[in-house]
């Protein structure tokens, strides 16, 4: 049995209790002898302990036998059914031992207890036996323990669920890796053998070599390792939730200057600007924070047909802020260009954006172009991204 504050529905059935025995008690003939005020204490205080049943359980399987001992000694013949109660309660958290050595000196006291204020053995034999029946106990403590092992089963099955979504998605991402490597490993390093070769040769014959060709080089070289990084955390045995995300721990913030730096040979004028004193952030936003200037860059070389670019991080005192602006050719009354409102990278983004609680617009500017602005908190970052 779970334990938890006490709740409404714990002090209804305490009450409840509490009030039956009472009335119970009251519609008895009061003891000739015997502290009869102090009895019907016991009966309200044997009630009402049962509200703390699942926090103490053991507890209140003595207070509740104590109770019952006294009510009985001071000459009330009624049923112990706030011990019977507990030993539900007992029995539903585990304590067996403790529940079944408790009844069985409850049994044994409960004849003794009769006879204080009887002073008949035979009268207290019978009057112990109507007060705590064999079969009533049995069936309490039946009930607790059936109840416990039912949870125990749901809370097997629960687990079992569990493992077997991870195993699932142990199993889907190795497909994904060797899909990923099937299809894409191959390819980029032709490019990448093709794009050294044509350098190579470029320079041994003293030619000049293009800038376009420098740039197919280096984004060959990048491919690369961000794909042999991508399939070695997809193939890792490790925790799927660790904060490593698939990337290389040395993209941040710090190699945003040569995003633009690359994106300044394709021939797109970019600039960065960094503002706000630079500190220490999550690894989980720094990461992120070069996700978004690295796909903005990327969707204006491909979609914006701009000639410049403006990158601008901002350390803010609880946000990190990052907008990118281009004046490309899109409007707010232009429909949106495929794939730079919509694609995947965009919805990426926002997806990463979201995870950390930040906020993020992508959207045309009213003077023309395009931006981009995302905020993501420093204070309040998960230690896992999306």
């Amino acid at each position: 049995m779970r334990k938890g504050p006490i709740g409404v529905g714990d002090w209804l059935i305490a009450v409840g209790v509490a009030a039956t025995l009472l009335v119970t008690g009251l519609s008895e003939q009061a003891p000739a002898t015997g502290p009869a005020p102090l009895g019907y204490a016991l009966l309200i205080t044997g009630g009402l302990a049962l509200a703390a049943r699942r926090r103490a359980p053991v507890v209140v399987l003595a207070v509740t036998g104590l109770c019952a001992l006294g009510y009985q000694a001071a000459g009330f013949g009624v049923p112990v059914v706030a011990y019977l109660f507990a030993v539900y309660a007992t029995m539903r958290a585990g304590h067996r031992v403790v529940t079944v050595a408790g009844s069985v000196l409850m049994i044994a006291a409960l004849p003794f207890a009769a006879l204080v204020s009887l002073h008949d053995l035979s009268k207290a034999y019978a009057q112990s036996r109507g007060a705590l029946e064999l079969a009533w106990l049995v069936a309490a403590g039946a009930a607790g323990e059936a109840l416990r092992q039912a949870e125990r089963r749901a809370e097997e099955a629960e687990r079992t669920r569990e493992e077997t979504a991870r195993r699932r998605a142990d199993e889907e991402r190795l497909h994904i890796a060797r899909e990923l490597h099937d299809s894409l490993t191959h390819q980029i390093s032709v490019i990448k053998v093709q794009a050294e070769a044509a350098v190579h040769l470029a320079r041994k014959r003293g030619e000049q070599v293009p800038e376009a060709l420098l740039a197919i080089r280096e984004a060959g070289r990048e491919a690369t390792r961000e794909l042999r990084a991508t399939l070695g955390a997809l193939r890792s045995d490790t925790n799927p939730d660790d904060d490593n995300d698939g990337m290389s721990p040395s993209h941040g913030i710090d190699h945003v200057p040569g995003l633009v730096a690359q994106a300044r040979t394709t021939g797109l004028d970019a600039t960065l600007a960094i503002e706000g004193r630079r500190r220490a952030i999550p690894a989980a936003v720094d990461r992120t924070a070069y996700r978004i200037v690295q796909e903005s860059l990327t969707n204006i070389a491909r979609h914006a047909d701009a000639t410049t670019a403006s990158v601008r991080i901002d350390y803010r005192p609880d946000a990190l802020a990052i907008r990118v602006d281009d004046d490309g050719r899109a409007t707010p009354d232009t429909a949106p260009v495929p794939g730079r409102v919509s694609g995947v990278g965009l919805l990426g983004m926002r997806e990463r954006v979201t995870a950390l609680g930040g906020r993020l617009r992508a959207e045309p500017r009213g003077g023309g172009g395009f931006t981009v602005h995302a905020e993501l908190p420093v204070d309040r970052t998960p230690d896992r991204t999306s």
